[in-house]
């Protein structure tokens, strides 16, 4: 377990790797959000325990995948979901029911939850991260860093005007870092906002620059939102990016 206190917020981020020795006596208070990761790669036996406690719903959309690999890891992204739900709820993984937004969010149903109504899960490679806090909204997000494709086109097309020279800045030996960290943060905060890819783009501005904090510098075009929210950084993998976007709620 790694656990940061970012200054000036009452927020404390606690994060775990999956196993279950760790599920032990799990709490979750008002002050803490919980960040869980997980490989996507298991032994059969355990997959299979994971798809006994999917409902049809999730079933169904895991047999659209058109690859095993991919099946495999959809089952084990939503079973670990179920299953952390189910300790911080203290009931059985299979009865918990979800309802989705109209952007596709997961969310739970409207049975009162002791407060625990907000998580959110983002899967990439063979990494899910999953994140868990308790009335405040959160968004995760991770990505595995691609070198395929050039940078300032994609920026282009969904990136702010700030963040496009910013990223300019860069040294081109570490741009395509800098690219994922933008993306991540960027993603994890309108995930957090529960709008999707809905939400404009270019109408907020969050650092990307190595070695700066992340930050949400600027929201357009209620500029006071930026004080209301905060980023995160996660702690991946090489090779990997993941930002945390929470809300900040006043003491």
């Amino acid at each position: 377990m790694s656990a940061a206190v970012q200054a000036g917020t009452n927020l404390r981020i606690l994060q775990y790797n999956f196993d279950e020795a760790t599920l032990a006596n799990l709490s979750l208070n008002s002050a803490d959000i919980h960040i869980w990761q997980r490989q996507l790669v298991c032994e059969r036996q355990v997959i299979e325990s994971l798809r006994r406690i999917l409902a049809t719903d999730e079933l169904e959309r895991a047999q659209r995948y058109r690859f095993a690999t991919n099946r495999d890891e959809y089952v084990i992204a939503r079973g670990t979901l179920r299953t952390l739900l189910g300790e911080y709820l203290a009931c059985s993984p299979e009865k918990i029911r979800f309802t989705y937004s109209q952007y596709g969010r997961p969310q739970l149903d409207g049975t009162d939850h002791g407060g625990l109504s907000e998580f959110n899960i983002s899967h990439s490679g063979n990494i899910v991260v999953l994140a868990f806090a308790r009335n405040r909204r959160v968004g995760i997000d991770i990505e595995h860093v691609r070198r395929d494709f050039n940078t300032m086109e994609i920026a282009q097309r969904f990136f702010s005007l700030a963040e496009r020279e910013a990223l300019r800045q860069v040294p081109m030996n570490q741009r395509y870092e800098a690219f994922f960290t933008c993306w991540t943060r960027k993603e994890a905060f309108i995930k957090a906002l529960g709008e999707g890819l809905s939400h404009p783009l270019d109408q907020f501005d969050v650092s990307l620059a190595p070695g700066l904090p992340a930050e949400l510098l600027a929201t357009r075009p209620d500029a006071e939102d930026a004080r209301r929210w905060s980023l995160w950084n996660v702690n991946v993998p090489s090779g990997y990016s993941g930002a945390l976007a929470a809300e900040i709620i006043p003491a």
